[in-house]
């Protein structure tokens, strides 16, 4: 079995722990508890490290090999730095729901797969990554003997104290607070860096929600505003948008072939091949519960699909060794990004020339020539609201202050459309 069983019992739990560990973001984060220490040495976590965080992002920027182990350390650090500013403040936090508010946004990130958002519903069909997270989190619950129970129930919206849930997933969570910061530093775009720090100092619970003091208006201001240039400038880049794409696009060409009972697409390492060829949902006409492999899963990660990848290069399937030879050495499909979708004349002219150029039929040439949209939202008020707490008591959402820099026009999501097609 993949889950190690550690040495762990309940005296060890009171034995006193003090770990640090260097962060280039935030110098010195601490681990104070043993069930802490143990779930990071945890196989199941330590996989985080081999899963970048921003997926194709360092094609663009160099420095963005930063890990999902890396952001969930940070996001962890920030919630220690967040409980105890609410506890001094005089918000009702016992030291069991500190430690699993801190456990909930260690392990909010476990269910991810290899490259994250980028082949979410590929590998692993209509199966979204919080809800891997949740059964890992269940599989380690019953490994540590019950108690991940409250991190489980605050990540899972269970918790009668809804402000722990929203420091671990919501408007103004640590999550969020953390990758701006650290994808902003590992990048070099300084248009991510907030003011955690001081957003944190104001945060304060009212009538149970989470929300943040008038002083700390500009600030969330900033944090709003970075975060809608981050994901133009860094995270929907079209470069990255180009190499993402690509890959979703070899996956599936890749199950494809699967499907037509080719003997020559097996990948290179076995976890791959299992979720190619049997259990990922695909062919079987049953429905996939991810529950059955998940042992397996956890073994799977960037390395798996990226060595597959360079072993197809030399494919004899033309479109599945084009794609991924032009991804290993960064000769992608070009991206035209704008306003208004593109026309059929535009997508036949595309498609043309990607049937002359390879010598392939129309519909093959959907691999390399296709369209798309892409969008985001500045602050969506659909969404759980960011409520600002004046000096008198009064409650207002963000966008209703006085001179709101974040108004209902912004509110709203900016769609792009892009094509992309061989250059």
């Amino acid at each position: 079995m993949y889950f190690w069983r550690l040495a762990f019992n309940k005296t060890a739990t009171m034995t006193p722990v003090r770990k640090i560990i260097n962060d280039p973001v935030y110098g010195f984060i601490t681990i104070d508890h043993p069930l802490i220490l143990d779930i990071i040495s945890h196989p199941v976590y330590q996989r985080l490290r081999n899963i970048h965080q921003m997926a194709f992002a360092h094609l663009v920027y160099p420095g963005a090999v930063h890990s999902r182990l890396h952001h969930s350390l940070g996001a962890y650090h920030l919630m220690s730095m967040a409980l105890p500013e609410l506890i001094r403040k005089g918000v009702d936090i016992t030291a069991d729901e500190e430690l699993g508010a801190k456990v909930a946004i260690l392990l909010h990130d476990i269910g991810h797969g290899p490259f994250s958002h980028a082949l979410e519903n590929e590998l692993v069909k209509d199966i979204h990554h919080e809800a891997i997270s949740i059964l890992l989190m269940q599989k380690l619950n019953e490994e540590f003997k019950g108690q991940l129970q409250t991190a489980i129930d605050i990540f899972t919206d269970k918790h009668p104290k809804r402000f722990l849930r929203q420091l671990v997933s919501g408007q103004l969570d640590v999550d969020r607070m953390d990758y701006l910061n650290r994808d902003s530093f590992f990048t070099g775009v300084a248009e991510g860096v907030i003011g955690y720090d001081r957003i944190i100092k104001m945060l304060t619970v009212k009538d149970g929600e989470l929300m943040v003091e008038e002083k700390a208006i500009y600030s969330i201001e900033k944090f709003l505003v970075s975060r809608r240039l981050m994901y133009w400038q860094v995270y929907l880049h079209k470069t990255v948008l180009s190499a993402e794409m690509m890959l979703v696009k070899i996956i599936r060409r890749a199950k494809e072939l699967v499907e037509m009972k080719r003997n020559d697409i097996w990948g290179a390492t076995a976890t791959f091949n299992f979720f190619l060829h049997n259990q990922g949902g695909y062919g079987s006409g049953e429905e996939y519960n991810i529950k059955n492999d998940l042992d397996i899963f956890c073994k799977l990660d960037d390395y798996d699909v990226m060595a597959t990848i360079k072993n197809w290069c030399d494919h004899s399937d033309k479109i599945l060794s084009v794609l991924c030879r032009s991804l290993v050495e960064r000769k992608l499909l070009k991206v035209k990004l704008q306003a208004e979708p593109f026309g059929e004349a535009v997508v036949k002219e595309k498609t043309n020339e990607a049937c002359q150029k390879l010598g392939i039929s129309e519909k093959e040439a959907n691999y390399f020539v296709f369209t798309g949209e892409t969008s985001n939202t500045t602050y969506d008020l659909s969404d759980e609201r960011i409520n600002i707490l004046f000096k008198d008591g009064t409650i207002k959402d963000i966008s209703k202050v006085d001179n709101a820099l974040i108004q209902h026009n912004l509110s709203g999501a900016v769609k792009k459309y892009y094509i992309c097609y061989m250059r």
